[in-house]
């Protein structure tokens, strides 16, 4: 099962597709007009069941196998949404829309399941139920989580799912992967740094508040340096500094914080909070200020299943002969996690070749990879359920 020859013939119009929803990038769940013709497109292909509005803007088909003598149900998922980007590529097919782009691939991911769709529509040449999920608002919305919690797994009866990511330096055609988790669960935080403002030419009679979250800022290291088993993948980073003045001779009486936490464990995760919380405020304690922290869990860790992972690699190995079983771990998260963490399955990457890294203005997918990607999960399916 190497690339099928279908794909190569299907290229031009995957690339047609591809391109278009390229051009019409959409964020988070209003992706109207991709769910919309991403809906019928699976209706022209002939796939037996379409609906819409699954996770609010969610797209589903559910294709039927010649024979279904088991009961089996393989799911695929791709993502639609693009990012709030201002697009510098120059492409002839860029971003109609200043400010939004699809900057992560995204557009390639649902291009390329439509094309698996379509070739499975055409041959069922296998032995189950073939669901493709088409889903809105991975970044940052939740989108998988919502579509979870409406029910999807139970309503179209999926026993496994799987999913697939361009990446940049993987060359085109080659695939990635690692049993356990392989992207990061990505939380954020809030600190206010209360002290007593006052002129700057007399600090003396203030608390300083920008003082004191420098000094959060720089505590807030110890975390990962000396508060973590080294051996265990942890990032805390401070990304926001705001204080409520701009001026050059006032000490500011608050001062806004915000960050990311990304961990790989979960009770490196729990850890990683309630420390955060300890060090923000006895540090401010030590100054005569107060921190007041908020802590928000966001996406989970994606972990892959160890039968589902070998599985995928199987068939990557099939399509291209090219596959790193062991890839490191991403500290990127990804809510595909939702999914896994409701059934067991697999997730993937796929060389984008030497192209920008995501979400940078001047990445852009590369179509050669289409054949590859959508051959990958077409033979998902058919591995997974053998024709009877």
């Amino acid at each position: 099962m190497p690339v099928k020859n279908r794909f190569a013939e299907l290229l031009p119009e995957i690339t047609a597709w591809r391109r278009d929803f390229h051009e019409n990038p959409e964020l988070l769940f209003e992706v109207h007009r991709t769910a919309g013709k991403v809906a019928e497109l699976l209706r022209s292909f002939g796939v037996d069941e379409v609906v819409e509005g699954i996770g609010r803007t969610g797209v589903v088909g559910v294709i039927r196998g010649k024979t279904d003598t088991a009961g089996r149900v393989v799911g695929l998922r791709a993502d639609m949404d693009a990012l709030p980007i201002l697009e510098a590529t120059g492409l002839p097919y860029a971003s109609k829309t200043p400010g939004k782009m699809h900057a992560c691939g995204h557009d390639g991911h649902t291009a390329m399941l439509l094309g698996a769709a379509k070739y499975l529509a055409e041959t069922r040449n296998f032995d189950g139920t073939a669901v493709v999920i088409f889903q809105p608002a991975e970044e940052g919305g939740g989108g998988g989580r919502e579509m979870v919690e409406d029910g999807m797994m139970d309503r179209f009866g999926v026993q496994e799912v799987y999913g697939m990511h361009n990446w940049p330096g993987v060359p085109v055609g080659s695939f990635a992967i690692r049993e356990g988790a392989i992207m990061a669960a990505a939380d954020q935080f809030e600190i206010i740094v209360t002290g007593k403002g006052g002129h700057a030419a007399k600090p003396h009679e203030t608390i300083d508040t920008t003082l004191v979250a420098s000094h959060i800022v720089v505590a807030l290291q110890s975390i990962a340096s000396r508060n973590v088993d080294p051996l265990k993948q942890v990032v805390v980073s401070t990304c926001t500094f705001r204080t409520e003045s701009e001026a050059h001779n006032v000490i500011p009486q608050t001062v806004l914080l915000k960050g990311t936490v990304r961990t790989m464990d979960p009770a490196v995760q729990d850890f990683v909070q309630a420390r955060l919380s300890q060090v923000a405020e006895h540090t401010a304690a030590a100054f005569g200020a107060t921190a007041a922290v908020k802590y928000m869990r966001g996406y989970p860790v994606t972990v892959n299943a160890a039968d589902n992972t070998q599985y995928a690699i199987d068939v990557a190995q099939k399509v291209s002969g090219q596959v790193n079983p062991d890839v490191a771990p991403q500290m990127g998260a990804e809510d595909f996690s939702y999914m896994l963490n409701a059934r067991p399955g697999a997730y993937i990457f796929l060389g984008n070749g030497d192209s920008a890294m995501v979400h940078h203005p001047a990445y852009n997918f590369d179509d050669n990879a289409i054949p590859f990607g959508a051959s990958w999960y077409a033979g998902m399916v058919e591995e997974r359920m053998p024709a009877a």
